[in-house]
């Protein structure tokens, strides 16, 4: 039915002496054979004046130039771009009905994205081998109007990532040539894409793009500074904390596709990157510096506040998780206590754990959760006021302190016995 729908609007267009195209996203993902979520289209020979006349119940928005709302798509007429100033939004647009789709294409960012489907014949427009890089898997810059919008740095690592594809060299210089606009770039932009980068198998393409363009310095400082602190080789013999991060958290999406907890993953260790160099390669104290580092990266790309605190529980949890089984019983309630009443929770901290102790894509076993998820259900403190016959906040907190610790004992010292007997 919409395809229908979609005709008979191209046809409308074509009897006005104009013509509509299939653009950019869309063409892409259905070479690619990708579930094809949003639909954008061109118009060309036409005014925004006879567009509107056509059809005066299409939603319009935009300042700088009219996009048009209908079907649930996106339409918007042919354009040319430039540029009289630095930023994102330093453009004088050029609408008119005499500008050529082979014009709208010349304005992209990457070749990709530079290709149109014409709507009634399919014909395909191609002017700078848009597929044959998608059949390459290469990113590759549509022309030189590509380094006038400083986002396309970030757009292009985003793509990199989620499309698994490597960026080709002049690209990548055009990319470092850009470095001295991103900061004119709103937070909220880069966080966008950002966003994207985490939501794919591998974020590490995102930074690793950034890092290949000498720019990942600008808006994530803090993963920089990773670069080149080593590690202990016995513990990751990976390499420096930059690379250790890059595992953790491509580990991540094997394991969820919550973006918080991935990006738990990703900043677990950020104080690592700020640990002195007489100490190294040591990194004693990283976790509290961690959480400082969190909370800078997060304000300066305004990262959602549930997502920081994910990330701050991650930088000063995730070591005491990982030797939970050498914890005192003590320590092993606090821990969990913690844990749960953070936003990461016990199964986000797991996460972030085996995400951190895998090695060559096996993952450890870990069961801090399921022993907290039992000590806690069954130590609460109606037990407590049952139990003891107590009514007093702080005489209850103590109980429960004591009793959830008695109860850990007694648990993991029968989960022993049960995986004795097992081996025997």
């Amino acid at each position: 039915m919409k395809d229908n729908k979609i005709k008979e609007i191209a046809n409308k267009i074509k009897n006005a002496g104009g013509n509509l195209y299939l653009v950019g996203g869309a063409i892409r993902d259905k070479i690619l054979e990708k579930k094809v979520v949003d639909c954008d289209y061109c118009v060309t020979g036409l005014s925004s004046y006879e567009f509107e006349k056509l059809f005066p119940n299409a939603h319009i928005r935009g300042k700088s130039f009219p996009v048009y709302d209908m079907e649930n798509c996106e339409f918007a007429l042919a354009r040319k771009e430039r540029k009289l100033k630095e930023g994102h939004k330093g453009f004088e647009i050029n609408a008119n009905k005499e500008i050529t789709i082979e014009e709208d294409l010349a304005r992209r960012d990457i070749t990709i994205n530079s290709i149109a489907e014409e709507v009634l014949t399919g014909k395909i427009i191609d002017p700078f081998n848009g597929i044959a890089d998608i059949k390459n898997k290469i990113i590759r810059k549509t022309t030189d109007a590509f380094s006038e919008d400083p986002l396309r740095v970030y757009r292009v690592a985003r793509f990199a990532s989620t499309l698994e594809f490597n960026v080709e060299k002049e690209t990548l210089e055009a990319m470092e040539s850009l470095k001295h606009e991103l900061t004119t770039l709103s937070k909220e932009r880069v966080f966008i894409e950002l966003k994207k980068a985490l939501g794919s198998n591998e974020p590490s393409i995102f930074f690793n793009v950034l890092r290949q363009a000498n720019v990942l310095d600008v808006h994530f400082k803090e993963i920089y500074n990773l670069i080149g602190k080593i590690q202990p080789e016995k513990y990751h013999p990976e390499g420096d904390s930059y690379n250790h991060t890059m595992i953790v958290v491509d580990n991540s999406s094997q394991l969820t596709d919550d973006l918080q907890i991935k990006f738990a993953c990703l900043v677990h260790d950020l104080g690592k990157g700020n640990t002195p160099e007489n100490i190294l390669p040591h990194h004693y104290g990283h976790e509290e510096r961690g959480v400082v580092l969190v909370n800078e990266l997060g304000k300066r790309l305004g990262i959602p506040n549930n997502w920081i605190k994910c990330g701050k529980t991650a930088c000063k949890l995730h070591m005491k998780a990982g030797i939970f089984e050498k914890m005192t019983p003590s320590k092993q309630v606090e821990l969990i206590e913690m844990a749960s009443k953070s936003i990461l929770g016990l199964d986000g901290l797991k996460i972030v754990v085996m995400c951190d102790k895998a090695r060559n894509g096996i993952f450890p076993k870990v069961n801090f959760d399921k022993i907290g998820k039992e000590v806690l259900n069954n130590i609460t403190g109606d037990y407590i006021k049952e139990k003891y016959k107590i009514e007093d906040g702080i005489q209850i907190k103590n109980r429960l302190r004591e009793e959830r610790i008695k109860y850990l004992k007694n648990l993991i010292n029968s989960t022993n016995l049960i995986m004795n007997n097992s081996n025997e």
